[in-house]
């Protein structure tokens, strides 16, 4: 078999199980997609792999419902090192105002890959969030928004950074959405990425 095609199944193989792994809470096994200097950014936390892995299994054991819905993924190979975009979607459930809620936010998983040692392992992870929505679990009931609040959210995320404020996570405020700066800025990281640039840093377009 081709050589770039097996690369290719790898990243592809690695992104469907961070997923699996990490809903089902298979912490071991979801700690080996990762490289162990790898980075996480999301709406609710930044940091190390490893650290994200603790707090995520502590929401776990807390009762914490965050699942992922992957779709296609496109990926950018140059050598021992690759961009992968993966479709996806959030679901998480919370209880919003004293209403069940569950919010859906649509967008894509932009990774930054390496290849070390003849393994493939995630370097960093950068979400991009493009829309989202909330909805009682119950059809039948309504729930009041904070109007304020919510508008002053960003637009691609802004639901589900209000489920998740509400149940005591700060959200960052500038992630990447579906048009704008931030994702330009992503976008070219990740062409500098694959020359043998940083995963992290601004770097010109």
């Amino acid at each position: 078999m081709d050589a770039e095609l097996i690369d290719r199944l790898a990243i592809r193989d690695l992104l469907e199980n961070w997923a699996v792994w990490r809903d089902a809470g298979d912490w071991q096994r979801f700690q080996t997609v990762w490289h162990d200097d790898g980075w996480m950014s999301a709406t609710w936390f930044q940091g190390p792999a490893a650290d994200f892995i603790r707090v995520s299994r502590e929401g776990w054991d807390k009762g914490v419902s965050i699942l992922h819905f992957l779709g296609g993924t496109s990926i950018d190979l140059d050598g021992e090192r690759a961009i992968a975009q993966t479709k996806m979607t959030i679901s998480q459930r919370a209880t919003v105002h004293d209403v069940p809620c569950d919010v859906v936010c649509t967008g894509r998983f932009f990774d930054f890959l390496e290849k070390r040692g003849g393994r493939w392992g995630i370097v960093l992870r950068q979400p991009i969030y493009e829309k989202d929505r909330l909805d009682p679990v119950d059809p039948a009931v309504s729930v009041a928004l904070r109007q304020d609040a919510l508008m002053a959210l960003p637009e691609g995320y802004r639901h589900l950074a209000y489920i998740q404020e509400e149940i005591g996570y700060r959200v960052k405020r500038d992630m990447p959405g579906l048009k704008g700066p931030e994702v330009e800025e992503l976008y070219a990281r990740g062409r500098a990425w694959l020359k043998g640039g940083p995963a992290t840093g601004a770097v010109a377009a």
